[in-house]
């Protein structure tokens, strides 16, 4: 339609278009053959770059992302080899029924590598038992609990000592030493240890125990009787303050538990609130008249059940074991 009025508007008088008017028609409709082409070859080089660019980022994207994975997968191959290690320097549950045949250790790290530890010795025909939370989790956790693994190696092993509060107050002493350095920056590194240690000695039939904000539960004839450690950490104690030795005769069919507060302040149930040590404390009055396995058990279904689909916040420790 265009076309025929443009040859109408390029006609004589006569009505008929001269060879003049047709060559000016001709080179108008070039020049907008060659804008049409002109403007879809450059929106055509415009599409092929922007495609060129997303394939280069795209190539970038995946190029990091390998990289990514080969870091991931090499510092995951360092943790299940330190996990190793750290598993090594832990006491098995079959060793530990070497010394108490009815009694389980429940042990959930939060990561691949875990804060808290736990610990059996014997010396001079008493047994040491000592369950600990160092600050923090992973990584770091880890490495303090080594710290305290061979603090107390060395204190009960090599030196000999055997009050559960002076075994305290020389590890708090060895953390204070090892992490009081200043850096650089004129901070100081402050970190510590909650730990609970019990002494059994068969012998005498009877129990002692220090604790650092670690509590000790003696459950007898559906009694919980609870031994209150101090609420200072290792490696922060006050000045002039000391730890407390608590000392109790045994019973037959006692039944002793050690914990770290992972259990306690794991979030969880219908309402998102911690688990808490009345909820602990009626659960092991529950179950302590169980077969240990039983116990074990039921403490680890329960805290799975608490949990839901809320992600573990902290290490959890519960160790429980009849002493006589």
């Amino acid at each position: 339609m265009t076309g025929m009025l443009m040859i109408s508007f390029f006609t004589d008088i006569s009505g008929y278009a001269t060879p003049y008017h047709l060559i000016l028609y001709a080179v108008l409709a070039i020049s907008l053959v060659y804008f049409l082409v002109r403007s879809q070859t450059g929106r055509l080089i415009r599409i092929k770059k922007l495609l060129r660019d997303k394939d280069e980022t795209l190539l970038k994207i995946e190029s990091q992302r390998a990289e990514l994975e080969s870091k991931n997968k090499s510092i995951t191959d360092s943790l299940i080899y330190a996990q190793r290690i750290q598993e090594a320097l832990l006491p098995s549950e079959d060793y530990f029924r070497k010394y108490f045949k009815e009694s389980f250790i429940f042990y959930k790290p939060k990561d691949i590598v875990s804060g808290d530890f736990f610990w059996i010795g014997e010396n001079n025909e008493k047994i040491f038992i000592a369950a600990a939370d160092c600050t923090g989790h992973g990584v770091p956790g880890a490495l303090m609990s080594m710290i305290g693994h061979d603090l107390l190696e060395k204190i009960i092993n090599i030196d000999k000592i055997e009050k559960p509060s002076a075994v305290l107050e020389i590890m708090s002493k060895g953390l204070e030493k090892t992490f009081s350095r200043e850096k650089n920056v004129g901070t100081i590194i402050r970190d510590g240890m909650d730990i609970g240690l019990c002494v059994v000695d068969r012998v005498n039939r009877k129990i002692e125990f220090a604790g650092a904000f670690f509590p000790l539960y003696i459950i007898r004839d559906n009694r919980l009787i609870e031994l209150k450690g101090n609420k200072f950490t290792l490696g922060m104690i006050p000045e002039e303050a000391s730890y407390t030795n608590l000392e109790m005769e045994l019973m037959e069919d006692d039944m002793i538990y050690l914990f770290s507060d992972g259990y306690v302040d794991q979030f969880g149930g219908a309402d998102y609130k911690k688990f808490m040590y009345r909820r602990f404390r009626y659960l092991l009055m529950t179950i302590y008249r169980f077969p240990v396995d039983d116990q074990k058990s039921i403490l680890e279904e329960n805290i799975k059940t608490w949990m839901g689909v809320t992600p573990q916040i902290d290490d959890i420790l519960v160790m429980g074991f009849k002493p006589l």
